[in-house]
């Protein structure tokens, strides 16, 4: 006889310490699930409180009211007669755990905490919870008075256990400990749990998506079984989307997949299985049965509940589920961010300082996209989306239809043009606006450059001059850079008082359209234009820019982004030669935007320094330039790098879409005071090159006989501030 039980998992917008709204998703994620007939629901991880709550998980506040919540949850009547399977941070002995606490009927049966904790990257979970290390013990945990009344339970189960229900037996993973090399599903599907679950908040990085689903179904196609992943989605306050992607597995299959990016605050994916399917996939594999006889076995936690149910095997989502394209997730998961910053922030839009060229053309494309969105989600029936949108506007009987329309409202941009700036530069910009349709200002920034001039020459009594007239290259870097920082406080100040000026009420979010690329290298101007509230590209390379802005042209019928495609990339901050530019990026920076984003990788990635960066580049470009030219290549990278890493520190909160971030506030943890002449690293580099200009055989001899030459003190310069470019 079947076996037939009908579990859900989850996807949820989840916010850091929004304890009201949290609760509510989550229960109407369970209401879902049971009206649906789930026996066990889901959700994503720490979803009580929101995952990114950082530093406030070493407040008492934040362990108190995930309780409150805790206790809501537990007397509900949405919550009877299913498994809910929910997140929080749990005190236990005065140490700190990140928690699934798994209840059913007013009873909590377990407390799991977590055992392996994710700390890399954007992660660490080390610096507010300690991994639980104690493999299949449980202790006692005291419940605190308020669910002692409410539970009639004094003490509870808390460690490394599995429930054993009427008809199978389920045990819990939590997010990273899916990737760990050993993985706990590994033991507790050869010690006979048939269902393994698995509440994550996992981000959104380009062409990442398919990690997730490989990890699941190599997890149950070895083994056997049923698989859960619950998700986290949005944004909750950071960096970092969180892109969604619950599904449900089983022997390798995908059954229910959810979306990945959308504008539902709730998203909850139900199947119905038959486990007899996982006893008959599990008995033919003689190798795991062999393993399975030897396995140390789980604390079992006897819950008189049953999941089973009659229906048929349902598959409520096609198995082949289709990938999205870098270009499509690059439309999608900013745009979302982007949406739930606007609506949370509660500002009436956004301000963005439109230049003509291919970064900021990209933002505004994702203001567009967010446009599409939300009039999608509007037309498909998402009330919220719809309350949002008009509190937005301020219009409480507003409905958007049209996203040019509906961007007008949420979108002002800006060309700042100067005596720099090109006649083509202003047309494409213009042209743009025109099709997306936002609101568009333009302004010449002259009065304002000369003024400030005007006051450093009435103090000191110089007046600086560009290059071309004659200048210096301190004052040809001054002379851009002012011009720069200026278009940063109109930005400022058109964001603060535009729609004021204008009637409306509210004031607007600046966008700074400033590349992963040249965050890296420092090729920005600090408090400059890069200097705004949010950075919706900044997480993403030239290249992927490039591809997502040719996307576009068909995407949203915008054909005024082909013009920006073929312009050269140029800050226009130097005079015009004739009426020419002078000034291209690639030829300021000294490298090309594709070589930028290879030396990216390879410095955070591949954590390689200038030798073995220089040592990889060797062969990775054998056929394009010689051992010299490598060489120089590296130094010039290595030098602008560290001579402008001080800039990463004031660098706007970006959108994580790439894992060679230079983002210095979170996630990457660097120095941003160097020795930028790297004397013993370049010579390291230089002793190499002098080796591969001999012939083979005396190459041979010097590196293998004799040791790198070690720089003497004598030769180092002091590490001064002489370096440090503004």
């Amino acid at each position: 006889m079947g076996r037939k039980v009908t579990v859900a998992t989850c996807a949820l917008n989840q916010w850091a310490l929004d304890f009201e709204g949290n609760c509510r998703r989550i229960l109407k994620s369970i209401k879902i699930a049971k009206s649906r007939g789930a026996k066990y629901r889901l959700g994503p991880e720490l979803e009580i409180c929101g995952y990114g709550c950082w530093d406030h998980y070493h407040e008492s506040d934040t362990l108190l009211h995930s309780f409150h919540v805790l206790a809501k949850l537990l007397g509900s009547s949405i919550t009877q007669n299913i498994i809910c399977d929910v997140g929080m941070p749990v005190m236990h002995r005065n140490v700190r755990y990140n928690c699934r606490v798994i209840f059913l009927n007013r009873k909590i049966l377990l407390i799991r905490p977590k055992m392996a904790l994710a700390n890399e990257g954007n992660y660490h979970e080390l610096r507010w919870f300690t991994p639980w290390s104690r493999s299949r013990q449980t202790e006692e945990y005291f419940l605190p008075r308020m669910l002692q009344e409410l539970t009639n339970q004094e003490t509870v189960p808390f460690g490394d256990a599995v429930l054993a229900t009427l008809d199978t037996c389920i045990g819990s993973e939590i997010c990273e400990e899916l990737w760990t090399p050993y993985s706990p599903h590994v033991d507790m599907g050869l010690d006979g749990v048939e269902i393994i679950t698995n509440a994550s908040s996992s981000h959104h990085v380009l062409r990442k998506a398919h990690a997730r689903v490989d990890l699941v179904t190599m997890a149950t196609t070895k083994n056997g079984g049923i698989y859960l992943l619950a998700n986290q989605k949005g944004c909750d306050g950071d960096r970092l989307y969180y892109d969604g992607c619950a599904m449900i597995a089983m022997n390798g299959r995908i059954f229910a997949q959810g979306t990945q990016f959308s504008l539902e605050d709730v998203e909850v994916l139900t199947a119905t299985l038959d486990l007899e399917d996982v006893r008959s996939y599990r008995a033919e594999i003689s190798s795991r049965n062999l393993a399975a006889s030897k396995v140390n076995p789980y604390p079992r936690v006897k819950v008189n509940f049953a999941l089973s149910c009659c229906d048929d095997l349902q598959e409520l989502v096609s198995e082949l589920w289709t990938y999205h394209t870098p270009e499509e997730e690059i439309s999608l998961g900013p745009a979302c961010w982007l949406w739930d910053f606007l609506r949370r922030s509660r500002q009436a839009g956004f301000f963005l300082p439109l230049s003509g060229g291919v970064d900021s053309a990209a933002t505004a494309c994702l203001v567009f996209s967010m446009c599409h969105l939300v009039c999608e989600a509007v037309r498909n029936g998402n009330e919220q989306v719809l309350a949002d949108v008009r509190a937005l506007v301020d219009e409480s009987s507003y409905t958007p239809q049209d996203p040019r329309e509906l961007c007008g409202r949420l979108l002002t941009t800006c060309y700042m043009a100067s005596e720099n700036s090109s006649l083509e530069t202003g047309c494409r910009a213009t042209e743009l606006t025109q099709q997306i349709g936002s609101y568009h200002v333009s302004l010449s920034i002259d009065p304002a450059v000369k003024a400030v001039m005007g006051i450093f020459s009435l103090v000191t009594g110089k007046r600086p001059l560009f290059a071309a007239h004659g200048g210096s290259s301190r004052e040809n870097l001054a002379l851009q850079n002012v011009q720069a920082r200026i278009r940063m406080v109109l930005a400022y100040l058109f964001a603060q008082l535009s729609l004021w000026s204008r009637g409306a009420r509210g004031g607007l979010l600046v966008l700074g359209s400033a590349n992963v690329d040249e965050s890296l290298l420092g090729y920005l101007t600090k408090y400059d234009c890069s200097s705004a509230d949010i950075n919706p590209i900044g997480g993403i390379s030239k290249m992927d820019l490039r591809a997502f802005v040719q996307f576009c042209v068909d995407r949203f019928q915008l054909p005024a982004l082909r013009a920006i495609l073929s312009a050269p990339a140029t800050a226009e901050l130097e005079p015009l030669a004739n009426g020419q530019l002078s000034q291209t990026d690639e030829e300021d920076m000294g490298m090309t935007y594709a070589e930028l984003s290879i030396f990216g990788r390879l410095r955070k990635i591949a954590k390689t320094g200038p030798y073995s960066m220089f040592c990889k580049l060797l062969n990775m470009w054998k056929d394009i330039y010689t051992p010299r030219q490598v060489a120089e290549k590296v130094r010039r990278f290595f030098s602008k790098y560290s001579m402008n890493r001080h800039k990463m520190t004031t660098l706007t909160p970006a959108y994580h879409a790439e894992n060679y971030s230079p983002d210095d506030n979170r996630f990457d943890l660097r120095p941003f005071l160097y020795n930028t002449e790297w004397p013993w690293q370049f010579r390291c580099i230089e002793h190499q090159v002098s080796c591969r200009q001999l012939n083979h055989s005396s190459w041979l001899t010097l590196c293998v006989l004799r040791p790198i030459p070690v720089p003497s003190s004598s030769q180092e310069p002091p590490s001064t501030l002489s370096s440090y470019v503004p």
